[in-house]
């Protein structure tokens, strides 16, 4: 289930940082037949969970144009999604496999690839107008799930509140000002995953708590 994207909430033209841009260029190049664009985000329009992650990975979203789908990373995601009710299938495999998100929604942090996956600080804040317009979207009893420290305090920088004040851990359950709620995660990383740092279980009592806790 998705609907057109608030313009305030995404571009998909967005050249606001030049080293993502010129790398994106580079990448078309090399892989004409990838996304190689900002990545929208996907899902309900109005989603009672807000997945925040960090950005699109080289062969998973910015081949595929769909957050998580075609990497690692999204294998341990949309199966619990699926678990959970959130997803219609454990799979996803590509933009136009049919799965659909149920009362749910997936964004990053920062919409474009960034090299080596990794965002420098000032694109982390250039692409947080998107972010804090999607959460200023969001319904009231929505909560949002962050994948990692670096989306965890997008989220806190985008709400203008103070990371300080809202450390980042596995499973760190906050009632924001707003009263939202920040249930954050250690992301779900081929590394994270392999290493078992994060173990589908772990995962999984995440997204427990969520459902379960008011």
């Amino acid at each position: 289930m998705s609907a057109p994207i608030d313009p305030s909430c995404f571009d998909p033209d967005c050249r606001a940082c030049p080293r993502l841009a010129g790398f994106l260029d580079e990448v078309r190049v090399q892989h004409p037949d990838y996304h190689a664009r900002p990545v929208a985000p996907f899902g309900d329009p109005a989603p009672s969970l807000l997945i925040v992650g960090l950005a699109p990975g080289m062969h998973g979203a910015n081949r595929s144009g769909r957050p998580f789908t075609g990497d690692h990373a999204g294998i341990l995601l949309y199966q619990t999604l699926h678990q959970f009710g959130y997803a219609s299938a454990p799979q996803s495999l590509s933009a136009d496999d049919g799965l659909q998100l149920i009362a749910c929604r997936i964004t990053n942090a920062v919409k474009c690839l960034p090299p080596a996956n990794k965002p420098e600080p000032a694109e982390i804040r250039a692409c947080n107008r998107f972010l804090a317009a999607e959460l200023a979207n969001l319904p009231r009893h929505a909560s949002i799930l962050a994948l990692g420290l670096i989306a965890h305090q997008a989220v806190l920088r985008a709400l203008g509140l103070k990371l300080k004040d809202f450390p980042f851990s596995h499973a760190s359950d906050y009632r924001l000002p707003d009263g939202r709620r920040l249930v954050s995660s250690y992301h779900c990383s081929r590394y994270n995953t392999q290493t078992r740092r994060l173990t589908p279980e772990m995962f999984a009592a995440v997204f427990a708590q969520i459902q379960n806790t008011p």
